[in-house]
């Protein structure tokens, strides 16, 4: 299934079914009265978040979607059908857009949430509502309210606990393939990942999902070989994993590129918890692993581990650092009740 992160939908939900203008019509009855009944109400368009999809592809074939109106009132007190809703269904994580693309109309962060994009028309009024005693045969009847016709974007941010950040041909789809059953590609040149890749990583009994993303440039925020996409995919996760390629010329600026992006990109990314590791330490021998190893400490305040996707040397450290930050993140975000001491009442 090929992987759609970005989709532009027009939806319209349906109008309101016409009131009707009916009268009574029995044996021996002259004057019956009006017994118009209501039109029906129009269908409305929903989003619903549902389990299975990670990807928007079904929206590339079908981008038009349409509910139906209601029908129109009849007589005897009858009230038209209301017109069926329909039912956009959308992967968990995915933000609803305005045509602008900017306001964010629902965030589907749970799954079975649902969300009324566009609302149905009212069904008008028979003439039976129109009765006075000043008018005992009113000829008149409400038509049904039109439908709201809207264009809207559908942008999908991957839920994982951990999301791969690095520049390109970092090693980071080489990881995700060596400790989960992702099959992402992988080969020896910048942007050999050009989609977001999911993949289930366990150690010690305790599984996560990791998400890999393509590898970011300088501008990423901006756009920039679409950064700015690829870096939603990690905004939701819980903590980040920085490679950096333990064989570039410069692995300080290398990181540095990458925090520099996650800083302009906003939204807290810059302050997620992160684990820093130098990685394909297998090409380097001891003297240039420590060399590369303080630098980047130094440079970057904090510890770095190493590691070789490859050979598989310091994987299982750096995924028992991942759980521990997993642990330590849903802790801070959901701690638990505080146990306050008894007292008889």
């Amino acid at each position: 299934m090929k992987f759609l992160d970005l989709a532009k939908v027009y939806i319209r939900s349906g109008a309101g079914g016409n009131g009707a203008v009916s009268f009574r019509r029995e044996k021996f009855v002259e004057f019956g009265g009006p017994d118009g009944g209501d039109g029906g109400r129009g269908g409305d368009v929903i989003a619903l978040a549902v389990e299975g999809l990670n990807t928007l592809i079904d929206f590339r074939y079908q981008q038009h979607f349409f509910a139906k109106s209601g029908q129109g009132g009849q007589g005897r007190q009858r009230t038209g059908k209301d017109g069926d809703d329909i039912i956009l269904r959308v992967p968990v994580g995915t933000e609803i857009l305005d045509e602008d693309q900017e306001t964010v109309l629902a965030d589907m962060t749970e799954l079975g949430q649902r969300i009324v994009l566009a609302k149905g028309g009212n069904g008008g009024f028979g003439n039976l509502h129109f009765k006075s005693s000043t008018n005992q045969a009113p000829r008149r009847a409400n038509p049904g309210q039109p439908g709201v016709d809207r264009t809207i974007w559908l942008r999908l941010k991957l839920i994982a606990d951990v999301g791969l950040l690095g520049l390109p041909n970092a090693g980071k789809s080489t990881f995700l393939a060596a400790t989960s059953n992702a099959r992402p590609k992988i080969a020896d040149y910048p942007f050999t990942t050009i989609v977001p890749n999911l993949g289930v990583v366990g150690v010690d009994g305790v599984e996560f999902v990791v998400a890999d993303i393509p590898g970011l440039i300088e501008g990423a925020h901006e756009g920039r070989g679409i950064g700015d996409r690829f870096l939603g995919h990690v905004e939701r996760s819980g903590a980040l994993l920085h490679l950096v390629d333990g064989t570039s010329a410069d692995v300080v600026e290398d990181w540095r590129t990458i925090v520099t992006e996650l800083t302009r990109y906003g939204g807290g990314l810059a302050d997620k918890p992160r684990l820093l590791v130098l990685n394909k330490v297998d090409a380097l021998d001891e003297d240039e692993i420590a060399a590369r190893r303080d630098a980047l400490a130094e440079a970057a305040g904090t510890e770095v581990m190493t590691m070789s996707g490859v050979s598989g040397a310091g994987v299982t450290e750096v995924l028992r650092a991942l759980r521990i930050l997993i642990k330590r993140e849903a802790a801070a975000a959901d701690p638990a009740p505080t146990d306050t001491p008894w007292s008889p009442v």
